[in-house]
């Protein structure tokens, strides 16, 4: 059975017949949960078995549409042209739709699909020579309880000719099972529980491997990763909204910064550099972090920069090359903090690699007060904790082909030497402290207990360091040099502007909807979306020719709590009015005010549609209105 997709079984039951359902906590109330049984569904297919259908409790009422929506998805699982021509034969007969004729019709399509091999070869199941049917339902708890218990025995009865697996949806919790199905239907199945992996575990695997690698260029700043975690932690706990958000940065920081042409790989951002045009190298030492990288540099090569345009393009190449290298020394000692500070109590820096990452980002992280706190954790490590973070360091920067990052694994593993060599080291204390103790016990009471009051005294006031304690001092000192060299802000890097986007109120704005407030831009300054010259008007007054609408609309924001439609309808004919040309003698004065009355009746119902006004029975020809400030 392939649970690629899924953590380790919880509970399993022994059933009479060799007929399995597997229960999977990924209900209807889980978010992606479509995306989730499509992962699950293409697992199943690729590794056990071709015919894997899925059923939701809206097209099966009753046994009779149960069996015609099984019947008609099996048949596009079949694996040859032959078979889908018979089952599109079959399928047309009204009779199959039994369980009798389903078996017949598996018998005859596996023995013409499978060839006859021993047993112990077969891979995709190790209970049945032909692949089994997997039925998938999705929302178990909407499916009817008669229309279960039936399927469930009469299938049971067919095992042996129709093997299958039910996979089951669960959104409440697991005791659903017995609660849907008696005893009697339960004791024939073989129940397996298994559950998909936590939201925030998928969130780090994404974070992994988009954000924390130097495969991709392009990255985030803190306060815009901050946005896009915060919607998934707290509104939707969606990966799909989340790469969507991601995509949507990739194309927002594409779109508005010129310079995005260099956020490519390495290689081919230096060969873009050698056709960067005038106007782009002018923007890029308008950069405010090319400019101080400009600042610190002597005067001739300032004058240089700022000139040469063939001596600036040198120098660009020469700084993507130092943000190449940045990124990677970054994310290895990233992981390297990441593994020593979270599994401290309380975990001061976070206890996902996403936390550690934002503070990163946002400042230098040594200067906080959770820092100081790991570090006085650290201090405080047992030998064999530290050795297995220890470990976990050097497999991470063994992968690296830096010279000074590898330097930085022989240093860890000189390390590791070190606390190996202290076991033999502390059975020789011991055997020395235990010849002192049984030279104390020659002496008579008063000696020994002077002897124990020097000893006393010599401890408390020399206070020195074991060799272990010597030696974690210097792994601890060792780390925060490395986070102090490597953990730099990106700011902090000339031309990080190229790879990082940093406009986290242009993503706040699409991503975190305020439909009131895009309600209220577009009545009280439709300009603001139609984009016509005609509509511009200084702030207070009412363009003539703005929709009805938008005019009804601002009228209706000078009036009070109680609004007169009389007084109302005669403010809005005259600023309609104003915009008016119509002939005299092609439309006369009263067919004129009918047709100003029917666009002000309709416009005043499109507001009450929208929400800001109401009827009220307080006063006669008057409605209420429901929005106070500037919406």
């Amino acid at each position: 059975m392939a649970t690629s997709s899924v953590s380790k079984g919880c509970f399993v039951f022994k059933p009479n017949f060799k007929k399995r359902k597997i229960s999977v906590p990924v209900g209807v109330n889980v978010t992606d949960h479509d995306l989730t049984f499509r992962s699950l569904t293409e697992a199943l297919q690729n590794n056990v078995t071709p015919y894997v259908v899925s059923l939701q409790a809206k097209d099966c009422p009753d046994m009779k549409h149960f069996l015609q929506k099984l019947v008609s998805k099996l048949m596009n699982c079949c694996v040859d042209e032959e078979s889908k021509e018979e089952s599109i034969q079959v399928t047309q007969k009204k009779t199959f739709c039994s369980m009798d004729s389903l078996s017949s019709w598996y018998m005859s399509v596996t023995q013409k699909t499978d060839p006859k091999l021993p047993r112990k070869k077969r891979t995709s199941s190790s209970q049945w020579q032909s692949p089994p049917v997997v039925l998938i339902l999705k929302d178990l708890e909407s499916f009817t309880t008669k229309v279960l218990q039936d399927f469930i025995i009469i299938s049971s009865q067919h095992l042996h000719e129709f093997p299958l697996i039910l996979i089951f949806g669960i959104a409440t919790s697991p005791i659903i099972i017995h609660r849907l199905l008696p005893h009697a239907v339960s004791s024939l199945l073989c129940i397996e529980l298994f559950q998909s992996l936590s939201c925030k575990e998928h969130l780090t695997t994404v974070l992994d491997k988009l954000l924390l690698t130097t495969q991709f260029p392009f990255k985030l700043s803190e306060k815009v990763l901050q946005i896009l975690t915060n919607i998934f932690l707290y509104h939707d706990f969606s990966i799909q909204n989340f790469i969507k958000g991601l995509q949507l940065s990739l194309l927002e920081h594409f779109y508005s910064q010129p310079l995005s042409v260099l956020c490519c790989n390495l290689s081919e951002a230096k060969r873009r550099i050698n056709f960067l045009s005038e106007n782009q190298c002018e923007n890029i030492r308008r950069l405010p972090s090319f400019r101080r990288h400009v600042e610190k540099q002597a005067s001739e090569k300032q004058v240089a920069l700022l000139t040469n345009e063939r001596f600036l393009k040198e120098e660009i190449q020469s700084l993507l090359e130092n943000l190449h290298v940045y990124h990677t020394n970054y994310f290895l000692v990233l992981r390297c903090l990441h593994q020593f500070t979270s599994s401290l109590p309380k975990y001061p820096l976070g206890r996902q690699i996403r936390e550690l990452y934002c503070t990163c980002l946002e400042k230098n992280i040594w200067d906080s007060e959770e820092y100081a706190s790991a570090l006085q954790l650290l201090r405080m490590l047992a030998k064999d904790e530290l050795m297995t973070i220890l470990q976990k360091c050097f497999k991470v920067f063994k992968s690296s082909s830096e010279k000074q990052l590898g330097s930085t694994a022989k240093r860890i593993e000189e390390f590791l030497a070190q606390f190996q060599s202290l076991d033999a080291e502390a059975k020789e204390e011991e055997d020395t402290s235990g010849l002192q103790s049984k030279g104390l016990q020659k002496t008579d009471l008063y000696h020994l207990q002077k002897s124990l009051l020097e000893m006393k005294e010599l401890r408390r006031t020399s206070k020195k360091q074991t060799r272990f304690e010597a030696l974690r001092e210097k792994v601890v000192n060792f780390i925060d040099s490395l986070v102090r060299e490597y953990l730099l802000p990106p700011e902090t890097q000339p031309l990080h502007e190229v790879m990082y986007f940093s406009a986290a109120h242009t993503l706040r704005a699409h991503l975190n909807a305020a439909p009131r407030i895009a309600l209220h831009t577009a009545l009280n300054n439709p300009y603001y979306y139609l984009k016509n010259e005609a509509l511009k008007s200084e702030e207070g007054c009412i363009p003539n020719v703005a929709p009805d609408i938008c005019i009804a609309y601002k009228l209706h924001l000078e009036c009070s709590r109680l609004i007169n439609l009389v007084d109302w309808s005669e403010a809005f004919a005259t600023v309609v009015t104003a915009a008016e040309k119509m002939d005299a003698n092609s439309i006369t004065s009263e067919e004129r005010n009918e047709i100003i009355h029917a666009r002000f009746i309709r416009a005043v119902s499109e507001l009450e549609l929208l929400g800001f006004i109401k009827p009220t029975k307080q006063k006669t020809d008057h409605v209420a209105r429901l929005t106070w400030g500037g919406c």
